[in-house]
């Protein structure tokens, strides 16, 4: 057996967000967001049709939820402000509904020694604005700016530790290149424009933040895939893997720790045409406005070689124009998912950051396994018996541990998600969550095995393995 010990005052928790828990009950003044208007045209576009109005009812139950952190073992917990709930229309009007709202779940984290961290964007544009273009219109970032000091200004006397956005690459990929969410396009100019006002509203909002002298600190979440290639000694492999790196991690990741754009990225972006559209003062905003802390999202690596399919001249261009992924042989999968579990990827991340980033103060603010059915692993006892999840965490919670004792400024980990939630259109088909809810009887809450190991792991600051 071997002990693994955390730092003082490590962050154990979890993570979710505003859009994928909350619901919405009558009167409770929430606008719509570009989910609930999808959902309103497409329901069969969503796993057993579940609306993001139903979620997972933390709106209504979110003191019973606090107390099942405190069961399983959180001193922290990320979730998100509602865009659409705060301000709910063009008026610009703030909801004191949800004012109310949020001040009571975070009054009531904080009384049960559970630090709230507060992210303001998680996917949910509020559809008056993405009428007008979203992202891609330059208004959109002027009225982010304005949310985000609503926000500080509301709750940053209690709120000390903010994040500007959670994963600005899946808008990107999922709205705009992908076709996987709202508004389904397959455009590169459309999401290189998006992602370009994401990392300057990030900068700004970062900018009012520190001109209202607030003595927290406020960074961004990024999901951070690493690309392998898959020969390292094949030039051409190599290439191809720092070009997918830097559509995918360092577009975000760059900007938001060193102030600048990748230059390989701007070079292919230039090549053609694809530049966004910049105004004058820009470029100094990102430069003077970066992160005082980096939150990680790992979940997969992404395998690549060098192009050797055709390209799609239907859908050119696109990032994959420079690259192919790469199925490595005798790989490990999360069937449920797709997707490939590699724990040492989440060492390599926190390493690159330690020697590539000024080992800027950072945490595992997402990782976790999926799984669908879970109600099949229920035994007697009524609990879900994860073990899965805890040998999941447990493996990716020894290279954290690694990365620690090799100098990373890791702070903490949070697992998505506390409970299990509403997950965009797969709902609730695979679950991620310490805790299940049964959306069959009204949400009710049960801890899993994971939940109750988690609150040991917590208490010890650490495990043995």
């Amino acid at each position: 057996m071997t002990k693994y010990q955390f730092p003082e005052n490590f962050w154990w928790g979890s993570a979710a967000s505003g859009p994928q828990t909350e619901g919405r009950v009558a009167n409770d003044g929430k606008g719509d967001n570009i989910f609930d208007y999808w959902y309103a045209q497409e329901p069969e576009k969503f796993f057993d049709e579940v609306s993001p109005g139903k979620t997972s009812q933390v709106y209504t139950k979110y003191k019973e939820d606090v107390q099942l952190m405190k069961q399983t073992g959180h001193n922290s917990f990320r979730t998100s402000i509602q865009w659409s709930r705060l301000l709910p229309d063009e008026s610009g009007e703030v909801n004191q509904k949800a004012v109310d709202f949020y001040n009571s779940y975070f009054d009531e984290l904080i009384k049960n020694g559970i630090e709230p961290f507060v992210n303001l964007y998680h996917f949910d544009m509020p559809m008056y604005l993405q009428e007008k273009g979203g992202w891609l219109n330059r208004e959109t970032v002027e009225a982010y700016e304005r949310y985000a000091t609503i926000c500080f200004e509301l709750f940053g006397q209690k709120i000390k530790k903010w994040f500007t956005h959670n994963e600005p690459i899946v808008p990107v990929e999922a709205g705009y290149l992908y076709r996987w969410h709202y508004p389904e396009e397959a455009n590169m100019k459309h999401a290189v424009q998006v992602g370009y006002h994401e990392a300057l509203s990030s900068a700004l909002a970062i900018k009012a933040y520190h001109s209202l002298d607030l003595s927290g600190k406020i960074g961004i979440i990024l999901n951070l895939t690493p690309s392998y290639p898959r020969d390292e000694n094949n030039p051409e492999d190599v290439k191809a893997a720092k070009l997918a790196d830097a559509f995918f991690n360092r577009s975000f990741l760059d900007p938001a720790v060193k102030g600048e754009f990748p230059k390989e990225l701007i070079e292919v972006l230039k090549g053609l045409d694809l530049l966004p559209e910049i105004k004058e003062g820009d470029k100094e905003i990102i430069k003077e406005n970066t992160v005082d802390i980096l939150g990680i999202n790992y979940y997969q690596p992404r395998r690549i070689k060098a192009k050797e399919t055709p390209i799609d001249k239907a859908l050119s261009p696109m990032p994959e124009d420079f690259f192919d992924n790469y199925e490595m042989p005798g790989r490990k999968m999360n069937p449920y998912r797709g997707w490939e579990i590699y724990e040492k990827g989440i060492y390599d991340i926190l390493i690159n950051v330690r020697d590539n980033y000024g080992n800027i103060d950072c945490f595992i603010s997402e990782n976790g396994m999926g799984v669908e059915d879970e109600a099949r692993f229920i035994q007697e006892d009524g609990m879900i018996h994860d073990d899965y999840r805890i040998e999941f965490v447990t493996d990716h919670l020894k290279y954290v541990h690694q990365a620690i004792q090799e100098g990373a400024n890791c702070l903490g980990y949070h697992m998505w998600t506390c409970m299990d939630n509403w997950s965009w259109t797969n709902a609730y088909k695979n679950r991620y969550g310490f805790i299940s809810v049964n959306l069959a009887k009204d949400g009710e809450r049960t801890i899993k095995e994971s939940g109750h190991w988690f609150k040991q792991v917590s208490d010890q600051n650490g495990f043995d393995a």
